[in-house]
């Protein structure tokens, strides 16, 4: 597993980045009291002065990014959810590099994130150029604004500092490999809530290394809704597609996901549709709504439908006219459009904190996906206290809750376990309630009291009828005795990092998180057999497939 730092101490007051390092670092690090700031004030920038607020874990953050790169790292991954504020913590590491008169590229790979990074740049009183296409100006600044597309086609320009903005999508591109390489020795930051994308932790040759060597966390959505940063979720789940049958391929994250084609022709049916508009009514009417559709034509059908019942929606895609694209963003801030649909453009750089519901119309087993999806939502805003997903894809029940603590390590490419796919969720899933659709984890439904009567510990399956036994609960071992024990075994038989973490998840139901890397020096019985017991449950499955077939 690749080392990590993490940057926890979410209720430290917050400083100012515009001190000297030695300053910042001892109030940093001096003793302070615990308090809760209630309004949780974003970060800012005064164009005026310049003048960069950042909140404590922000700070924490780039605190640690730079002991790393001091440290003699020279490819850094920077974990942050949705909405914890990456491009605060971006302009926070410009403003460093600018103050010792260093030259900065910030990369990102899409055309609208390209504008949205300037305009921020902009009103944080950042003078930068950019180079996009015909967009291209200004190219003597000290600070760039690039899209990855341009760069890769014209160059890379005479830079001290590479930061990468949705840096996910790094190990499933050429281009971004190609630019990284050919920075040799420049150091390079990446920025994404979601660095769970495989490979990037891989070993490649011509960078002499690991695509990203190090990762440092900023905070974790759990302890962002704790600390007031992030809003937690409520999901209902009243309606899936059949998706027995749909072929699945990797996606551009690495991930086995289904296909676009396939996933469209699952979810894009009549009564599917209809279902997303009556449960809006009755659960999210009046609320500002995105919905992720599978395709294009699924996306326009849910539109139509969403404007016959008498509600204002509109469609953005990756081919909608920037221009216009602008507009119709704008009436939904406005709230002209209630309800805005569109299959991807939206799941990255979109920042709208109103916006309160969720609906997941396309089915994936993506983790990136997911989590980049149900971020839209999680911002704090004066007119929601908690916000709302409607899960018409099986998303919540296939992959959890998107405020669950998910992996916090980098892929290093070696082969997965599990056909490949992101590793799915064996304690305890969440269900919906049969009486109102409320996605739960608990026996009674919190929302209308219904609670199903207990089954017996028989299931009854097509063609012979089995007792299933409940697993006995053994006595946990230690979290670092058992860690450690695993860190053994995976350098005895050269297994992953990946490996040790989800062994550890599969026996704990967490992630390994602030544990020593030292391997101890033998395993236990307890160990072996549990490893023992996972080898016999995967040859049963394999089998049963295999007959199934």
């Amino acid at each position: 597993m690749n080392n990590i730092s993490t940057a926890s101490n979410l209720l430290a007051p917050c400083y100012p980045l515009t001190c000297s390092p030695e300053e910042y670092a001892s109030r940093l690090l001096a003793p302070q009291k615990r308090r809760v700031n209630p309004e949780n004030p974003p970060s800012h920038s005064d164009p005026v002065s310049s003048v960069l607020t950042l909140r404590p874990y922000q700070s924490t953050a780039v605190q640690n990014l730079r002991h790393s790169l001091a440290g003699g790292v020279v490819r850094e991954m920077l974990c942050s959810p949705t909405g914890s504020g990456k491009t605060e913590i971006g302009m926070a590491l410009v403003h460093g590099a600018r103050a010792k008169h260093k030259r900065v590229l910030f990369l990102c790979n899409r055309v609208h994130l390209v504008e949205q990074t300037s305009r921020r740049f902009s009103k944080a009183g950042i003078a930068h150029g950019i180079i996009q296409g015909d967009n291209t100006t200004r190219v003597y600044e000290s600070v760039l604004v690039a899209s990855i597309q341009t760069i890769a086609r014209r160059g890379l320009p005479d830079v001290d500092l590479i930061i990468i903005d949705e840096a996910h999508t790094v190990a499933g591109s050429r281009e971004y490999r190609a630019v990284i390489a050919a920075a040799k020795g420049v150091p390079v930051i990446g920025l994404s809530a979601t660095p769970y994308a495989r490979g990037l932790g891989k070993h490649y040759e011509e960078l002499g290394g690991a695509l990203f060597e190090h990762m440092t966390v900023a905070a974790t959505i759990p302890e962002l809704i704790a600390a007031g940063y992030l809003v937690d979720v409520d999901v209902y789940a009243p309606s899936e597609p059949d998706m027995s049958g749909i072929k699945q391929a990797r996606n551009a994250f690495g991930d086995l996901d289904y296909t676009d084609a396939d996933v469209g022709r699952a979810a894009d049916k009549p009564e599917l549709v209809g279902d997303i508009v009556t449960h809006w009514l009755r659960l999210a009417a009046g609320t500002p709504t995105v919905c992720f559709a599978a395709n294009i034509a699924h996306s326009k059908h849910i539109v139509e439908r969403f404007q016959a019942a008498g509600v204002s929606a509109e469609h953005v895609d990756c081919y909608t006219d920037a221009e216009e694209r602008r507009a119709v963003l704008a009436r939904v801030e406005a709230g002209e459009t209630m309800v805005i649909s569109n299959v991807g453009i939206l799941a990255e750089g979109w920042d709208f904190p109103a916006c309160r519901t969720l609906i997941l119309a396309r089915p994936t087993r993506s983790l990136i996906r997911y989590i980049q999806m149900a971020g839209r939502v999680l911002r704090p805003h004066a007119s929601k206290e908690r916000a709302l997903i409607l899960d018409h894809s099986g998303s919540v029940v296939r992959l959890g809750f998107p405020t669950d603590e998910f992996p916090l390590e980098l892929d290093d490419g070696s082969p997965r376990e599990a056909k490949g796919a992101q590793v799915e969720r064996e304690k305890p899933l969440p269900k919906a309630c049969q009486s109102c659709s409320y996605v739960k984890v608990v026996h009674k439904c919190p929302v209308c009291g219904f609670a199903p009567e207990k089954r017996s510990s028989v299931e009854v399956r097509a063609g012979e009828l089995v007792p299933l036994k409940k697993k006995p609960k053994a006595q946990k071992m230690g979290k670092q005795e058992f860690y450690s024990e695993l860190l053994f075994v995976a350098n005895r038989q050269s297994y992953s990092a990946g490996w040790v973490s989800h062994k550890y998840r599969d026996y704990f139901g967490v992630w390994p998180r602030n544990l020593d890397r030292t391997p101890a020096p033998a395993v236990s019985g307890e160990v072996e057999r549990f490893l023992t017991h996972l080898n016999i449950k995967n040859a049963k499955s394999r089998e049963v497939s295999h007959a199934g077939r």
